[in-house]
């Protein structure tokens, strides 16, 4: 039942590829679900990594974000039920071509913005997962979002990378929408054990004056294995200490939202 309140939107972004940022989409959203939110997840990349992790075959959509982004259908048109309790607009291959496309039309920062206000009054949360570069899609992304999390793995090297995605979302709010927020630094693929990784921790959250967002999300096996049965890791790997902690991130973004 579609209610009076709309959605929050929040956009998972990094442009450095292998920081978890499908994990934590696809771990967030179940998560979400679990605490009785109605919640979308919207794959943004042409890999389609999140698609097949919740057990959708990319190759084998009818319809996908694709579609809805050229407007041939709307995001009612292309949800697939997951098993997680989640809905999914799934991506395809096809998506590759769109950044090209929607480079010619004038707005075309707002296509996927106008296109998920037909469906935020039938969610609480929405979550948008995002290519790894800093495009069209992913400006299409910051500008529908409210809020953003930065997925990022506790390595020095992967500073460099966030410094860049802060610049791009500074002129996000100023010309495209002024609304939207970081909510935080998600620190992934996190080893306690290891003093670089405590440093990289510490450090991130000071250089860039963002929240860090508690506890880390660990580097674990357990997260390799849920894809394969199209699942994440809250039903492969209930008790795991990768799903304790995204549980504990989910419940501590609802706060905010």
């Amino acid at each position: 039942m579609a209610s009076t309140r709309k959605a929050t939107i929040i956009a998972l972004a990094n442009q450095k590829g292998g920081v978890a940022k499908t994990t934590s989409v696809a771990s967030l959203g179940a998560a979400f679900a679990e605490a009785g939110r109605r919640v979308l997840l919207v794959d943004l990349d042409p890999q389609a990594c999140l698609t097949f992790s919740l057990g959708v075959d990319p190759d084998t959509v009818e319809a996908s974000i694709h579609d809805v982004l050229l407007g041939a259908a709307t995001v009612a048109d292309v949800v697939h039920r997951c098993d997680d309790g989640v809905d999914l607009v799934p991506s395809s291959i096809e998506l590759a071509g769109v950044e090209a496309v929607l480079l010619g039309r004038p707005a075309r920062e707002y296509v996927l913005r106008d296109a998920l206000e037909s469906v935020r009054r039938d969610y609480d949360v929405i979550v948008l997962d995002c290519s790894p570069s800093l495009g069209v899609l992913t400006l299409n992304a910051l500008t529908a979002a409210q809020g953003l999390v930065i997925p990022m793995p506790c390595e020095m090297l992967s500073h460099r990378g966030v410094g860049q995605l802060l610049d791009t979302v500074k002129d996000v709010k100023r010309i495209l929408n002024k609304k939207l927020k970081v909510l935080g630094i998600l620190p992934t693929l996190y080893d306690g054990r290891s003093t670089h990784a405590r440093e990289v921790l510490e450090d991130v959250g000071e250089r860039y004056g963002l929240p860090v967002l508690s506890p880390p999300i660990p580097k674990t096996v357990r997260f390799a294995e849920a894809p394969a049965v199209g699942r994440s890791i809250l039903a492969t790997a209930r008790t795991s200490k990768g799903a304790r902690a995204y549980r504990e991130v989910a419940a501590s973004l609802l706060e905010t939202l």
